[in-house]
């Protein structure tokens, strides 16, 4: 952990370096035919959260968690001889999490409790001011010890000529690797056979065939299993007047492989533990709509309603308002609120409730009915001269809230943003 934190202000501190040194060299008109750093964002949060419904447990134990995760934003553009703007994004990011129920995947209490995800990506858009279009593809990657995905995708986006209306969509694909590792207890008992055969002593057969099996509980080569991923998402933005802007949002998305976790137990009503059995498909349709309305020049409201339901049963309602109000022409604050509802998936049952009729199972409270609340604030600057004065550093962000469930579960969080422009 010292060492992401102290390469993570190194960074910092290079990149506000960079940035000064870049800024000498810009000019308002000019358009780079060579690639070039453009903008840089450095984001570092923390999470913490705790309950007492792990799925590790079976539904009844910590669910203590904190993360920390540091994210590197890095956006270079350049002008081709059409005068197309062609924009490259990459994105480094490190979480680093601890969880108190992983402790248990082992029932001596002795597994790590702790984890590192790497996930880098890379986007290419290019963007056609004439046609007014934007067409882009990206590559993914995120890898941690238990799970690990490469992703794919591609994106279309297109500006009616006044400007007032947007058309985007996008097609990802996800491939992941789920690492089968089971609770200690359940781990199975690996067996192997070596076929033995006895021939006469012609050679031509005659003789007799046996199996010599021997078993192992060796770990050391833990098997992964599959789980693929395909999403569309679309969204049509209609600027309504100069005060009024709304936006149509529609996903679709179709999962197939593994779909639990092999390390989520699940305790029968007899009194006998399993490993969380879900389905091997599932498809989503997310829809949402937002409204954005500017009241003068100080005060906005922002506004996002969704619709999720998928094929497991699950159906879900979000809700929320941000109220963004400008201080100064360069700082403002912006309340914020959400409101989240959905009903149990048709294969979940709390601790001990499940019972060997059943054919799928899990006592994962992530699919369990709930519903909750977030409050949070966001306090922006970005002052013409630059934050502190330093011209290159052109605004600093930073986010917090509170998160409750119904289930017991509260979690807080606390967001900082610098960009450098």
């Amino acid at each position: 952990m010292r060492k992401i934190y102290l390469t993570v202000i190194g960074m910092y501190l290079l990149f506000l370096n960079a940035f000064s040194q870049a800024a000498n060299d810009t000019s308002g008109n000019y358009k780079n035919r060579k690639l070039k750093l453009e903008e840089t964002n450095l984001i570092s949060g923390y999470y913490q959260q705790d309950g007492y419904h792990s799925a590790i447990t079976g539904g009844n134990g910590t669910q203590y968690l904190t993360d920390v995760s540091n994210i590197v934003q890095l956006k270079f553009i350049r002008w081709d001889m059409y005068d197309r703007k062609h924009t490259l994004d990459f994105e480094g990011a490190v979480d680093h999490h601890t969880a108190a129920s992983s402790a248990y995947v082992s029932k001596t209490g002795a597994s790590n409790k702790g984890g590192t995800r790497i996930y880098p990506s890379i986007t290419w858009k290019t963007e056609n001011e004439e046609r007014k279009s934007i067409v882009g593809f990206g590559l993914s990657v995120s890898s941690e010890y238990n799970y690990h995905s490469l992703g794919g995708n591609l994106s279309y986006a297109k500006t009616s000529q006044d400007g007032n209306r947007e058309f985007n969509a996008k097609a990802q694909i996800f491939l992941d690797q789920v690492k089968m590792i089971q609770p200690s207890e359940l781990v199975p008992q690996r067996s192997y056979s070596t076929i033995v055969t006895n021939t006469s002593a012609s050679g031509r057969g005659g003789g007799s065939t046996s199996f010599l099996t021997f078993f192992s509980d060796d770990n050391d080569r833990i098997p992964s299993s599959a789980r693929n991923t395909y999403m569309t998402s679309f969204s049509l933005s209609q600027v309504i007047n100069k005060n009024a802007q709304f936006s149509l949002l529609a996903d679709g998305v179709a999962q197939t492989g593994y779909l639990g976790l092999p390390f989520h137990r699940v305790y029968w009503t007899n009194g006998s533990v399993h490993v969380e059995k879900l389905p091997t498909s599932r498809l989503k349709l997310p829809l949402g709509a937002r409204f954005n309305y500017f009241i003068g020049d100080k005060f906005i409201v922002r506004t996002f309603y969704r619709f999720y339901t998928d094929t497991w049963g699950l159906k879900a309602h979000s809700l929320s308002i941000e109220l963004p109000y400008k201080i100064t022409s360069f700082v403002s604050v912006s309340p914020i609120y959400r409101y989240y509802q959905q009903t149990a998936i048709k294969y979940f049952a709390p601790y001990a409730q499940h019972t060997s009729t059943d054919y799928y199972y899990t006592s994962n409270y992530d699919y369990s009915a709930f519903s909750s609340n977030y409050v949070g604030i966001n306090f922006r600057i970005a002052p013409p001269k630059g934050v502190f004065g330093i011209k290159s550093f052109n605004m600093l962000e930073i986010r917090g809230g509170r998160y409750v469930q119904t289930t017991g579960l509260n979690a807080n969080n606390i967001t900082v943003n610098l960009r450098f422009k």
